[in-house]
């Protein structure tokens, strides 16, 4: 019977990183468990932002996927994998990081809170990265290591995660339960939760968190039904550390930002 790999937002279009990179260990988590090739359907995503402002987004996208023996498309992420057998696989990907904003799209009063002006601030850039990952899985449950690099010049630093997770079959029902952390460098950190320099020099009062760990915890959901249809969601909750929590670009006593989405996709 055939049933869907992968059911991915086109999160190509998606203004924020953080939900593109939840979705894309999500389909890494459904090819665990339903072989097919291509999929394509629909996704709603919501993600509650710790900037000051942004507030809560629900969006409507197209899914689309791919996953081949070599390539693979995840996300906002295009990849190959150099090597793969029944317990571990190497890969390297070039991925969108969209965590890039408008000045314009920080709330004027919640960043007046921090003692920020608004018409002070820069935008911050989305930026390509190009990374390398590795899994290892077994009976005890499935580890990924994720090194990323901005190779576009926006922020100019880098990210690594590290995440555990182990599936619990319910049925026909796959839930992944998985817990983990991601380091952002001293330049991404300071880039996209920083004070820039032109803006120090336009008189905003200087902060830069510097390197920060930011701890996760997801779960994940695939229920392929129909044959050739499955059902994909996924919740997941990241906690600031106080180097982020403290920031004038974050709201006032937040200290955590979750990302939600469900879709549903047909394959090919």
């Amino acid at each position: 019977m055939l049933a869907l790999r992968a059911c991915t937002p086109l999160l190509l279009l998606l203004p924020f990183s953080v939900a593109a990179q939840v979705v894309e260990r999500t389909d890494a988590k459904a090819q665990d468990q339903l072989p097919s090739r291509w999929s394509a359907g629909l996704a709603v995503v919501h993600r509650d932002s710790e900037y000051a402002g942004e507030g809560t987004r629900t969006r409507l996208y197209p899914n689309i996927a791919y996953d081949g023996d070599r390539f693979y498309l995840r996300g906002a992420a295009l990849g190959y994998r150099a090597y793969k057998d029944e317990r571990f696989e190497l890969r390297t990907f070039v991925a969108g990081r969209l965590d890039g904003m408008d000045a314009d799209d920080f709330g004027a009063a919640a960043l007046a809170r921090r003692g920020v002006d608004r018409s002070l601030l820069s935008d911050r850039d989305d930026s390509v990265d190009l990374g390398v990952g590795a899994s290892w899985k077994g009976s005890a449950g499935k580890l990924d290591l994720d090194v990323r690099f901005d190779v576009s010049g926006a922020s100019e630093g880098y990210a690594a995660s590290l995440d555990y997770s182990y599936p619990l079959t319910l049925g026909r029902t796959t839930l992944v339960p998985s817990v983990g952390a991601v380091r952002l460098s001293v330049d991404m950190a300071d880039y996209y939760y920083g004070i820039l320099d032109e803006e120090v020099a336009r008189g905003v009062a200087a902060y830069r968190p510097g390197a920060a760990t930011v701890p996760r915890v997801g779960l994940s959901l695939i229920h392929p039904f129909a044959k050739r249809w499955a059902l994909l969601g996924n919740l997941e909750y990241r906690a600031l550390p106080d180097a982020l929590k403290d920031s004038p670009l974050v709201d006032v006593d937040k200290d955590n930002s979750t990302s939600l989405f469900v879709g549903i996709s047909r394959g090919f």
